[in-house]
């Protein structure tokens, strides 16, 4: 049997840019993801200095881990997003970007975007971490 995945906006809650207020997921497997870095396969920093740069490795590294486990962007459920900045300019620049993308899909069910002061590596600017109900 399929996940089956219900993505729900009550009218009751704002209107959202794009993502879902609730997510709810009927059956199925799931698989949790760390937080995808914008690291290379050799564990080098991507794009030092780049918001853009960065979000794009970050989407390449999730889009691989995704794949490895026999999922798809649709297939997410709960996503964070992290941003090393105070700046709402530089959240929507990574939000735009993430949702424009490939792995676009994902950002549709509950989904979470934060500015941080810090992230795990030096000159990090970006991480997503997802949660997904994969297909049988």
């Amino acid at each position: 049997m399929t996940a089956r995945i219900s993505r729900i906006n009550p009218d009751q809650l704002h209107e959202t840019p794009g993502y879902h207020h609730i997510t709810v997921v009927e059956a199925g497997r799931t698989a949790y993801l760390a937080g995808q870095c914008p690291l290379d396969q050799g564990g080098s920093l991507v794009g030092a200095g780049s918001l853009d740069v960065q979000v794009d490795q970050v989407i390449v590294n999730a889009l691989t881990a995704l794949a490895a486990v026999g999922g798809q962007p649709q297939h997410v459920v709960r996503s964070v997003i992290y941003v090393r900045s105070d700046d709402r300019e530089d959240l929507g620049l990574a939000w735009h970007r993430l949702t424009s993308s490939a792995l676009g899909p994902a950002f549709t069910s509950a989904s979470t975007l934060l500015g941080v002061a810090q992230l795990g590596f030096a000159g990090q600017l970006v991480e997503v971490d997802l949660t997904v109900a994969l297909p049988d």
